[in-house]
């Protein structure tokens, strides 16, 4: 991004701590160079429409943070705190989520084309009509969880659902498997009696062999 083109971006709310909007301004001023963000409050910000590609955002507290549309293609925001943010349409390809929280984020219509989410804990959140392909989810807490008509293709898929985790519409193909929570008890699922769990719940995906080639 230009200097020329991010000075006609503006967040529409700055972080209330002065550290961040500190670090947020002077980006905003300066040109050839990522957003370091790491360890920084971002809370009461509105970056909507931001332009962070292959920003740090390592560590970064961005809890109920809008951040609607931003592009995070190729940032870092492990172990950053999700919490609740708004992340509708935003571009997460390439993106470093490990051992991010997602908890009751919202993720409608984003792109997560090769991302990296291990260790995530994304329980509650929303992911409604997200494209999560040929990406990387080993343990991540999908309980109650919404995956209605998400997109998934050729993703590890070491999840952990349960009976409010939605996934009405939700098509694609993975590698299992997928631990099923039901109450107090779990059981791993894998093969045809996953996708009979999708299935039986709405949803249309194709459990693949690991040694499977890519299409």
């Amino acid at each position: 991004m230009s200097s020329g083109t991010r000075k006609k971006w503006e967040p529409k709310a700055l972080p209330t701590d002065p550290e961040a909007t500190h670090r947020l301004q002077e980006w905003l001023a300066e040109d050839g160079y990522s957003l370091f963000g790491i360890e920084h409050d971002f809370r009461g910000a509105d970056l909507s429409g931001a332009d962070f590609t292959s920003s740090w955002f390592t560590q970064a507290v961005l809890a109920g943070v809008r951040l609607a549309g931003v592009s995070f293609y190729r940032a870092d925001l492990q172990s950053a705190d999700l919490t609740g943010a708004d992340l509708t349409g935003a571009d997460l390809v390439r993106a470093n989520l490990n051992e991010a929280v997602l908890r009751s984020a919202r993720l409608d219509g984003a792109d997560m084309v090769k991302a990296s989410l291990h260790g995530v804990d994304a329980s509650g959140a929303s992911f409604r009509g997200t494209r999560i392909m040929g990406a990387s989810l080993f343990r991540v807490d999908l309980r109650g969880a919404d995956l209605t008509d998400a997109v998934l293709s050729h993703n590890s898929f070491r999840v952990t659902v349960d009976d409010a985790t939605v996934v009405r519409g939700l098509t694609g193909t993975v590698f299992g498997p997928v631990t099923v929570f039901s109450g107090e008890s779990s059981r791993e699922l894998a093969g045809a009696e996953l996708e009979a769990w999708f299935g039986e719940r709405g949803g249309q995906v194709e459990v693949i062999a690991p040694d499977s080639p890519p299409e």
